[in-house]
This record gives structure tokens, C-alpha cells and sequence, in this order.
């Protein structure tokens, strides 16, 4: 018999941030990325240090907020906080794995912050190698840290604006669209035209297309 509770959607908090600050630290970072699984364009990651008297109402995942509500987060979380962004483009993606090329690009993140930050939080389960500071990989984090929910807005607004510069330059992929994505349209462009620059040459569809280019040519 189905149950008439209300459904209770848990939000993030400060609860990491505030357990770093009670160890000493003065500067926690959120970290995340966004990109991993598309076929083309980058993985975009964002270190943010809040600014926990300025913490912009509505913070939360980047997957369950519209467009409009990342919009305007972005442009509060900008205003506010220490923000950081680094790119791993398609070539670094191909040079060192998706994986290494993320962590590369978390690491970057952190090192391009104005302040040092004391305690990095980073959404997932492993750590760039060679961080600044202590931190702490939290599985789910951009749904439990505030931080590290403020991050995912950023490089989620920041990916999405670098698809819609890939449209304009490649429009019969239709990045705007699936951002990059596997959907049938993009699917069915890349069998028709093959790869173009923003595609990732080392993931298998990729492959395939390109290889089926070179035998239709």
C-alpha cells in the first residue's frame, strides 16, 4: 500500500564546511566537475570558497535546478565567493583518460584560487594527487555540501555557455542542444558527417564514426 508520507528531498549544508573550520581551517573549497560522460567538448571543473555569511539561497546540485535557477545562482555565487574554473579540453581528455584528465583539471582549479584554501571537499570518490591541502572525497557531495553544490552550478553554466561557442562553430552537431551527449541526434550527425574538432577521438562512437568516414572517403 503505498505510503501518503511526503517525499522529503534532503538539501545541502554546511555540515562538511563547518567540520573543517572546527579542525582549523579558515578557507574550504568545494570542488566538482562536469563533462565526464559526453562525447565531445570539455570537462569543466570549479573551485569555490564560500563566503559563509553570503551563502546564495537555493544552492543545491546542478542537475536538479532549470537553467534559469543555475543562471541566477551563478551570477550570486560569482559575486560573492572566490571562484576558480579550469578546463580539460579534448586533447588533454585523449592524452590521459577521462578520469586522470578530471583529476588534472580539479587540481588546476584549486591552484588558480586568489587565496590558498585550508581544506578542499571534492564531489566523488578520489582525490587529484598532489593538493595543496588536506581533503576529503564525498560521494553525492554536491547534494550534501553547500560548497561543493556552488561549484557544480559553475562549471555547469560554464559548459553549457562553452557548448552554445561549439554550436556556432560546428552547427550540424547541434551541441546546444544534448551539450555534447550521446542523444540520437548527435548520434545520427556524427555518422553523417564524422568527428569534428570538438569531439572526443578517444571514446568509442568517435572511433567508429571515423573510422566509418575513412572507409566511405
Amino acid at each position: 500500500m503505498p505510503s501518503d508520507s511526503p517525499v522529503i528531498i534532503s538539501k545541502p549544508t554546511l555540515k562538511f564546511e563547518r567540520a573543517a573550520i572546527k579542525r582549523g581551517a579558515k578557507f574550504v573549497c568545494g570542488v566538482d566537475e562536469v563533462g565526464r560522460g559526453p562525447l565531445a567538448g570539455p570537462v569543466v571543473v570549479s573551485a569555490v570558497i564560500l563566503n559563509h555569511r553570503k551563502v546564495p539561497e537555493g544552492l543545491n546540485d546542478s542537475k536538479v535546478l532549470t537553467a534559469a535557477q543555475r543562471e541566477a545562482l551563478y551570477e550570486k555565487i560569482m559575486a560573492t565567493a572566490i571562484v576558480s574554473i579550469a578546463v580539460a579540453p579534448p586533447a588533454i581528455i585523449a592524452e590521459l583518460n577521462i578520469l586522470q584528465a578530471s583529476l588534472w583539471a580539479m587540481r588546476k582549479a584549486v591552484l588558480g584560487l586568489q587565496v590558498k584554501a585550508d581544506h578542499i571537499l571534492i564531489d566523488g570518490n578520489k582525490l587529484p594527487k598532489d593538493l595543496p591541502c588536506p581533503g576529503e572525497a564525498i560521494v553525492g557531495g554536491d547534494g550534501r555540501s553547500v560548497s561543493i553544490a556552488a561549484a557544480s552550478i559553475v562549471a555547469k553554466v560554464t559548459r553549457d555557455r562553452m557548448c552554445l561557442i561549439m554550436d556556432c562553430e560546428e552547427p550540424q552537431f547541434g551541441f546546444s542542444s544534448h551539450k555534447g551527449y550521446a542523444a540520437p541526434q548527435h548520434l545520427e550527425a556524427l555518422t553523417t558527417h564524422g568527428p569534428g574538432r570538438h569531439h572526443r577521438m578517444d571514446f568509442a562512437p568517435c572511433i567508429q564514426a571515423q573510422r566509418m568516414k575513412t572507409i566511405a572517403a
